[in-house]
């Protein structure tokens, strides 16, 4: 693998995004462990050169030797690759998971993943539907098996979906494909180019924020009031940086649980029309309101809103389906865009998505059910046992958004690997290294299984010099 030609990292902005590296270890150590975490998680991205080694070290006040040393750990694990005359660039080890974190030098035993907020699936119904889709898929060996727009019967199940939600919607307006990551990243390339600002929540969904830095656009963000969105901040970020469009989570915000409520849907919409502005509007987790329904959907605002869906959070993340919902123009222009990216999306998996679509409201009550369980047991934990850590209820989705009182989400996530634990840090939601004080937690773990996560989470703040304990009553818990 080479470096990107136009992808390199100054030593002062490198210097900024390690923050506070030094701990308990060696320097040396410390500071690859915190090249190592960026690089997994997306802060520092693969085949990015990096500075030179004297670069850095006066970059960060150290001595050479030790960013020689950090180095030379990271060349040796695979995350560093140098060759003379083309410098030294960010890598994964072969043996690594790509875009995911590594599990090399844990704790004994299988760790336990924090870092992915994603539940598993619901086996017995996910059993049925596959037996279902086993029997459907007879009709479809006699044809080549490719369908830019998705097979009839999902577009259908997807369509009638968005319609029992309150937004009416034909299968024409439905494209599917390889998740929701696949269809943000369509819309990217057929809408904007590089150069382009694209307005984002602050904090936003990580792979989102990946996806605009791939594509060569620049995500412009703008934050939240209580409770709900700074609209009146995103329409000042319109007027002064005309972003190509704006990316939002309406639906049990990931990473901060919130739900849009229906008025500010509407006075979305109406600014979007108002502004000439597209909207992607991410609806992966709108089917998991814990306390209430989410609200339906944002209106079409006269074809200016795309939406975004996937089966990963409903059902399962493994069948790798997603979808696209627009204009019926918009989404031939996107099945066009789309061959240049992938043909197709497979057969089998979309048989089971429909099936699983059309059981949505008899698989959901015992999914959510479970997920508010899980949500109880993680709050009280931190309740008892890290009181001085403050999480607000969120009334959806998969996630706590906790607030640790200090600057050292990188540090704990560093120290959990160690831990047997992989978390995302703060930052990871985040532009320009924000959110340092604040750690996803998701409720996806069985009871039993949160239980250890939580010890060992506690555990590595002791060891990043964090102690989440204060006489001060857990006011934030609401």
């Amino acid at each position: 693998m080479e470096p990107l030609d136009d992808r390199r990292i100054e030593g002062h902005h490198l210097s900024r995004i390690l923050g506070d590296w030094k701990g308990t270890d060696a320097a040396y150590a410390g500071l690859a462990a915190r090249i190592r975490l960026l690089v997994l998680d997306g802060r520092l991205p693969l085949q990015t050169r990096i500075p030179a080694e004297r670069e850095l070290a006066t970059a960060l006040g150290v001595s050479r030797t030790t960013v020689a040393a950090a180095y030379e750990r990271l060349r040796d694990e695979g995350f560093l690759i140098s060759r003379r005359g083309s410098g030294t660039w960010t890598a994964v080890p072969e043996t690594g998971h790509r875009g995911g974190p590594h599990t090399a030098s844990l704790a004994p035993g299988a760790p336990l993943d924090l870092a992915h907020a994603a539940p598993s699936a619901p086996v017995e119904i996910l059993h049925q539907a596959a037996s279902s889709a086993v029997a459907q898929l007879a009709r479809y060996l006699p044809t080549h098996g490719y369908d830019p727009y998705g097979l009839s019967p999902l577009r259908v199940a997807i369509a009638d979906r968005y319609t029992a939600r309150g937004l009416p919607t034909s299968p024409e307006q439905i494209l599917v494909t390889g998740g929701a990551q696949a269809a943000i990243s369509l819309v990217l390339r057929m809408l904007a180019k590089p150069g382009d600002r694209i307005a984002v929540e602050h904090p936003s969904y990580a792979n989102a924020l990946d996806a605009i830095a791939r594509a060569g656009c620049r995500a412009v963000p703008f934050g939240f009031t209580t409770p709900g969105w700074d609209l009146d901040m995103l329409a000042a970020t319109i007027r002064q940086a005309v972003p190509r469009l704006a990316y939002l989570i309406p639906d049990f915000h990931n990473p901060t649980g919130r739900c849009m409520d229906a008025g500010q849907r509407t006075e979305l919409a109406e600014l979007a029309r108002r502004t000439r502005t597209p909207l992607v509007i991410d609806e992966t987790i709108a089917e998991l309101g814990l306390d209430f329904p989410a609200p339906p959907p944002v209106s079409d605002a006269g074809g200016l809103v795309l939406h975004v869906g996937s089966a990963s959070k409903t059902f399962w993340g493994g069948l790798r389906i997603g979808w696209l919902r627009a204009s019926a123009q918009l989404v031939g222009q996107a099945a066009t865009v789309r061959a240049a990216v992938d043909t197709a999306s497979p057969v089998f998996e979309q048989l089971v998505t429909a099936e699983l679509l059309r059981r949505t409201d008899e698989i959901l009550p015992a999914r959510l059910d479970d997920l508010r369980a899980r949500r109880g047991h993680l709050l009280t934990l931190l309740h008892d046992q890290a009181p001085g850590w403050r999480a607000p209820v969120p009334p959806g989705g998969l996630s706590l958004w906790t607030d640790l009182g200090a600057p050292t989400s990188t540090a704990i996530t560093v120290a959990a690997r160690r831990q047997g634990l992989l978390l995302a840090a703060g930052p990871r939601f985040g532009l320009d290294g924000a959110f340092e004080n604040y750690l996803r937690l998701p409720y996806t773990l069985t009871i039993p299984e949160l239980d250890v996560a939580f010890a060992r989470l506690l555990a590595a703040a002791a060891a990043a010099g964090l102690e989440p304990v204060t006489d001060e009553p857990a006011a934030g818990l609401v």
